[in-house]
């Protein structure tokens, strides 16, 4: 296959070629076009496919090999950030402000770029927040918005999209808090689509593309859970399986 596979808007099968099929070259690139209705992104996240484009772009969905993940129980959280998590410095929250932190995640990150997560894009994971399918995590300081992440879960995966920082590992508090409490109900594994240093940092790790999809085929059919999240009432972020420097 020398170019991406073409979706039809109108095909209600929702169906995707092979992620075998993904280009190399741009790394992942499988298909274009199609839509965002919540049925073809829940199919394209249960085969390891998400939708990543710009405003100026059709619609682009992605599977690449390798696949960055992080398995909960392999959470590294560095001294600092211990530090920072007994400090109480922030307060945590899920689904509290999910329209808040998808529209924080949207801005751009300085004055020369855009944006991936466009209107339709976030029309699209809104409807799937009001279905109990999207999360978000907040952290606040002192009543404001200080960061946060949002993404999508289907079984025992979580498939994280986009996070943000307006003060000092903010994030960075907000999804240690989302791991270990993902630990707690027994999720298998986190999507993190693309290797960076910042997730690295937390534990993350990079797996064949086919391992991937053979994790999702069973972990996505386990029982979810179900509507708005909340914590546990004794979660404490640091009690859970970690690994520390």
């Amino acid at each position: 296959m020398t170019a991406p596979y073409w979706l039809n808007p109108r095909d209600a099968s929702y169906e995707f070629p092979p992620v075998e099929l993904a280009l190399s070259e741009p790394n992942g690139l499988l298909a274009i076009g199609g839509d965002l209705k919540p049925e073809r992104i829940i199919k394209a996240y249960q085969h390891g496919i998400f939708p990543w484009f710009s405003e100026d772009q059709p619609i682009l969905w992605w599977s690449p090999n390798p696949r960055a993940v992080l398995f909960p129980e392999q959470l590294r959280v560095a001294r600092s950030l211990r530090k920072t998590i007994k400090k109480e410095i922030y307060s945590i929250t899920l689904d509290q402000a999910f329209n808040d932190v998808i529209h924080a995640c949207a801005a751009p990150r300085n004055a020369n770029n855009g944006t991936w997560i466009t209107p339709q894009m976030i029309n699209a994971y809104c409807e799937l927040h009001r279905r109990g399918l999207a999360h978000s995590v907040e952290a606040w300081q002192n009543g404001k918005l200080a960061g946060g992440l949002y993404g999508i879960a289907l079984g025992k995966v979580f498939f994280g999209e986009s996070m943000f920082n307006r003060a000092t590992d903010a994030s960075k508090v907000a999804f240690v808090y989302l791991v270990t409490q993902l630990q707690r109900w027994g999720f298998h594994v986190i999507d993190c689509q693309v290797t960076t240093s910042h997730l690295i940092s937390l534990g993350a790790t990079e797996i064949d593309r086919q391992r991937f999809v053979e994790l999702l085929a069973y972990a996505t059919t386990l029982p979810a859970i179900s509507g708005h999240w909340r914590f546990d009432p004794d979660h404490r972020p640091l009690s859970g399986t970690l690994r520390h420097e």
